[in-house]
């Protein structure tokens, strides 16, 4: 969401939108909590393409290499830019456009029980020049290095780690029933805001790299997000011919779960198409961010 003069009814992360439609204005009254409104989407996407595009991407043997997780990203960060309303939110029973476009991941720090998770929280700059895909990829490697290698915890972790050692839980409970109500008016501390990864655009749970078969997550009534992605498993699938005959080919599942009162099904439904088509043609993400795609 590009900059926009901040207007009385604003929201220090949203534009209020204005104009509504009488069901836009109603529907947070009926149904006022965002894990009410879910709407859940499977779609199987083929990475042939992907396949052969990280194997060109990845010829110079990089020490962090490109991966499927960076292409989605990509993908889904310009399809936001291409259908904004899948940046919106409910808040305060008023429909806001999201300032920013941010995503939210765990990083784990090794692929064990016992090891440590952080929180990764990645701004996408709409202003630059620099493709979707080269800003996921060095934005990742940033925050992947921190916590792997120097052992860095994220600020949502700093953050509960002193609430927890500080306060009992009848306090902490009034604490955060404070911090919604704060929210609920708008007035949420940014400081807090832009830690807490229930604040982002889409929070994207990889659980195909820990090979887990899911396909949903649920949304929470904490904070704004009204996106949530499951990334599952790598796997070949038939597609087939018009002559009665098939093709293995390499696919991706992706569990999408947003807030249906922030678009109608039209409007899932082309970005859904549009999303298909960078995933499916991975070049279109070296092009700027506001390039329209033909579906």
């Amino acid at each position: 969401m590009k900059n926009q003069k901040r207007r009385f009814g604003d929201r220090k992360d949203g534009y209020r939108v204005r104009n509504l439609d009488s069901m836009h204005v109603i529907a947070p009254l009926i149904m006022p909590n965002r894990a009410d409104n879910e709407a859940v989407m499977n779609e199987v996407f083929d990475i042939t393409a992907i396949n052969a595009y990280l194997e060109k991407k990845n010829a110079d043997s990089p020490e962090y290499k490109y991966t499927f997780f960076h292409v989605i990203l990509a993908a889904i960060a310009k399809t936001i830019v291409l259908r904004p309303r899948l940046n919106r939110f409910y808040a305060g029973s008023k429909l806001f456009d999201r300032k920013d476009i941010i995503f939210s991941f765990v990083v784990k720090k090794k692929f064990e029980d016992d090891a440590h998770e952080a929180l990764a929280i990645v701004k996408i700059d709409e202003e630059s020049d620099v493709s979707p895909l080269e800003q996921i990829y060095s934005k990742t490697k940033k925050i992947v290095y921190s916590v792997r290698r120097e052992n860095k915890k994220d600020g949502t972790t700093d953050i509960m780690d002193t609430l927890v050692k500080f306060l009992p839980v009848p306090v902490l409970r009034f604490v955060m029933s404070t911090l919604h109500w704060l929210d609920y008016h708008g007035w949420y501390p940014m400081s807090l805001m832009k830690e807490d990864p229930y604040f982002s655009s889409v929070f994207v749970s990889n659980l195909g790299s820990i090979k887990m078969h899911a396909s949903y997550h649920h949304l929470a009534n904490w904070g704004t997000n009204s996106f949530f992605v499951v990334v599952g498993e790598k796997k070949k699938r038939p597609f087939y011919r018009e002559d009665g005959g098939y093709d293995l080919r390499d696919t991706i599942d992706l569990g999408l779960t947003v807030d249906e009162r922030i678009a109608d099904g039209v409007y899932f439904a082309k970005s859904i198409k549009i999303l298909h088509k960078l995933i499916e043609n991975p070049e279109l993400l070296e092009l700027p961010l506001e390039t329209e795609i033909e579906v």
